[in-house]
């Protein structure tokens, strides 16, 4: 589903961002990627959405080799990868129905058709009672499975969660968790990007730690080490 095949990147004038890491995640897995600030996580994630491009090695992603991925190829990978990141987002001026409506608009898509999918996916997330209130009007929590609903509209095979949970409490952190385990086990690929040392250790599931830009470690059952 994933590889990363001798990945090195460098930023100017010198610095080792990433070195050398070679990975492989298959489909359906869900793993964890954990390491502290500045040793690598953020740049990984840029690699595998295409907003960075490798200083050496080969991505390839869903048999598609990404690594010297164009400009106008970058938006068709992302409607491919679900990305979540610890910032919601959202619009403001729109209702929770619209805002994951948006991802399907700007690629075109049929109302009849937005009508059928927002709904269902708006279901998995728990918020079909609420697709019509706005982003004020809901907690933290609850915004998170916005972007979550709007990161499935495009039925991806991969779901990447930067640090999804970094700017809620504990019992929604729980929720946000089991809302990714229950999507993993529909058949999504699901990779964890987090510190979150007690998400990772409750999970019991595959754990990559990143020291100064390396793997240094690679558990198939892990815990947070660092």
């Amino acid at each position: 589903m994933i590889k990363l095949i001798n990945i090195s990147k460098i930023y100017p004038p010198n610095v080792n961002a990433l070195s050398q890491i070679n990975l492989h995640i298959k489909p359906c897995e869900f793993v964890s990627i954990v390491g502290q600030s500045g040793m690598g996580k953020t740049t990984l994630v840029k690699l595998l959405i295409g907003e960075e491009r490798p200083s050496e090695g080969k991505i390839i992603v869903g048999g598609w080799d990404i690594t010297n991925i164009n400009n106008t190829e970058a938006p068709v990978l992302r409607r491919q990868i679900g990305v979540i990141f610890q910032d919601f987002k959202l619009l403001s001026k729109k209702t929770l129905f619209e805002n994951v409506s948006f991802a399907l608009q700007v690629c075109g898509q049929t109302s009849k058709k937005i009508n059928s999918i927002v709904p269902q996916v708006m279901k998995i997330v728990g918020l079909e009672n609420k697709m019509h209130r706005y982003p004020q009007q809901v907690s933290g929590g609850e915004q998170q499975r916005v972007v979550i609903a709007r990161a499935l509209v495009h039925r991806p095979k991969i779901l990447l969660a930067d640090e999804p949970t970094g700017n809620l409490d504990s019992i929604n952190t729980n929720e946000i968790i089991e809302l990714l385990q229950k999507i993993n086990k529909f058949g999504t690929t699901v990779v964890l990007v987090t510190h979150n040392r007690e998400v990772v250790n409750k999970l019991r599931r595959r754990v990559i730690t990143l020291e100064n830009g390396m793997i240094v470690s690679d558990q198939a059952v892990g815990k947070y080490l660092l």
